[in-house]
């Protein structure tokens, strides 16, 4: 097949989605696909041949390692020649309506939000995971948990919406410790855990410049567990360590920051219900294809749900990857395995 991977984009998470796109097209190369890896942003501004040849092209080298800190999209903004206000770069679309599939390795608002996947579906172009109002859902992470809190554990949360003059009243009204989390960011860009009131208002101030709008989540202590889903069947869970602070964009991405346990040694019984809560959460919010479930097993053993990704990493740190592996799915396979159930689901309107 022709397989246009798309990644990059105008998002916090670009550089991780391009590490994901250079080991989703390589795997697919090796296939026997033709792949074509794009940066939805900039398409191809940079490309003077024909269009078909794209799928041929060398895959850039520089992609694959992930930038110790998120992206400065101003910066990636003045940079693309094209200063129009299309999220899709120039050709991207016309290189997509000839591809067989396009296989998504966006993260992020730019990607994850469903709005790709919308215009996909009217342009009648298929693409991999989750359809458009699954993946919007599962992407503001309040409606989330409006969703899923009948179904699973999830911690206690509020969702403001915020200005500057509003930061003084809600340190003040807070109770502390808190998780703070913008509504509809990942890789934990912008998630800080406040202790103290003063970390309250840092972090409050930091994610004016994510919008403003915020969840402040009760705080539990625990292990963190993920757990991944492959055509609707849970996989092996994997406990994340990190070897300072907590599980941030530093520790997810740089080799080493954190130690990965998989399967997580845990008793039988508690990674069962860490499965069937996994499935429950992708199945009460429609999912298909793929996803990741993100929780916390608290010191009673007792497992809270935090948040679902629809389209998780595929990078050399990532975890469903290794999920994968310890189920016995190599990367080729999972790659391949996400292709045939994506176009499956397509075709029954999921």
């Amino acid at each position: 097949m022709n397989i246009v991977v798309l990644a990059g984009g105008l998002s916090p998470e670009r550089s991780v989605s391009l590490s994901t796109g250079t080991m989703v097209a390589e795997a697919l190369r090796a296939q026997g696909h033709r792949a074509a890896l794009v940066d939805m942003y900039f398409g191809l501004e940079d490309w003077s041949g024909p269009l078909e040849d794209c799928f041929d092209a060398p895959i850039p080298e520089v992609y694959r390692r992930v930038a110790r800190e998120a992206p400065d999209l101003a910066q990636i903004q003045a940079a693309r020649r094209d200063q129009g206000s299309s999220l899709f770069g120039k050709d991207v679309l016309e290189l997509c309506r000839r591809a067989d599939l396009v296989f998504l390795a966006l993260h992020g608002a730019c990607g994850e939000d469903g709005r790709v996947q919308a215009a996909f579906d009217l342009l009648g172009i298929p693409y991999t995971g989750a359809g458009f109002l699954s993946s919007a859902i599962a992407m503001d992470k309040d409606l989330t948990k409006r969703m899923v809190a009948d179904v699973v554990a999830t911690p206690g949360w509020k969702t403001v919406t915020y200005t500057a003059e509003d930061i003084g009243g809600l340190v003040e009204s807070a109770r502390l410790p808190l998780v703070v989390k913008p509504v509809d960011s990942g890789s934990s860009i912008g998630v800080s855990i406040a202790r103290t009131r003063e970390e309250l208002r840092d972090a409050l101030t930091g994610g004016l410049a994510l919008g403003g709008r915020t969840v402040l989540e009760a705080y539990i202590a625990g292990r963190e567990i993920q757990v991944g889903i492959l055509e609707d069947a849970a996989l092996p869970s994997i406990e994340i360590i990190p070897r300072a602070g907590f599980y941030d964009y530093e520790n997810k991405y740089q080799p080493g920051a954190a130690e990965e346990v998989c399967p997580a040694e845990l008793p039988p019984e508690t990674e069962q219900r860490l499965r069937e809560a996994a499935l429950r959460v992708y199945r009460t919010l429609g999912l298909s294809v793929y996803a990741r479930a993100d929780f916390i097993l608290d010191g009673a053993g007792e497992p809270w749900f935090l948040e679902i990704n629809t389209l998780p990493g595929m990078t050399p740190t990532s975890l469903v990857p290794q999920e994968a592996a310890a189920a016995g799915i190599g990367y080729g396979t999972l790659v391949s395995r996400i292709v045939s159930a994506s176009l499956e689901a397509r075709k029954q309107g999921r």
